[in-house]
C-alpha cells in the first residue's frame, strides 16, 4: 500500500504533506506534488495534514481519481523525470516537470 496525491493538488503545492514525511517520499512538480510508491511506508502522517483533500490510499482511492495511481508512479520514471528511486525528496529538490495528465489539467484557481 501507498498513498497517492491527486488533482486537489494541482497549482495548489501547499508543502504540509512533505514536512510531515518521516521518509521524505513527497517530491515537488511543476503543478504539483508527487508520492513516490516504493518509498512511502503507509503511514497516513501526509493524509492527515493535507489542507486540500488531495490525498488517499491506493486502494481506498475513488475511481474518479484511479488514474492517479499511475501518474504517481510514472512521475519517477523515464517518460518524465527519470528519477528512479532517488531515495529521498531532499536530496532531488524540486522538479519543473508534471506527468502529462497534470501537465494538460486546467489551470485550477487557488481559494
Amino acid at each position: 500500500m501507498t498513498y497517492v496525491i491527486t488533482t486537489a493538488c494541482i497549482d495548489v503545492k501547499d508543502g504540509a504533506c512533505m514536512k510531515a514525511c518521516p521518509v521524505d517520499c513527497i517530491y515537488i512538480g511543476g503543478r504539483m506534488m508527487y508520492i513516490h510508491p516504493t518509498e512511502c511506508i503507509d503511514c497516513g502522517l501526509c493524509l492527515s495534514v493535507c489542507p486540500v483533500d488531495a490525498i488517499y490510499e491506493d486502494h481506498d482511492i475513488p475511481e474518479r481519481f484511479r488514474d492517479f495511481v499511475a501518474v504517481n508512479a510514472e512521475f519517477f520514471g523515464p517518460a518524465v523525470t527519470g528519477w528512479g528511486d532517488p531515495g529521498g525528496a531532499m536530496a532531488k529538490g524540486p522538479s519543473p516537470l508534471d506527468h502529462p495528465a497534470v501537465a494538460a489539467h486546467p489551470i485550477q484557481k487557488k481559494t
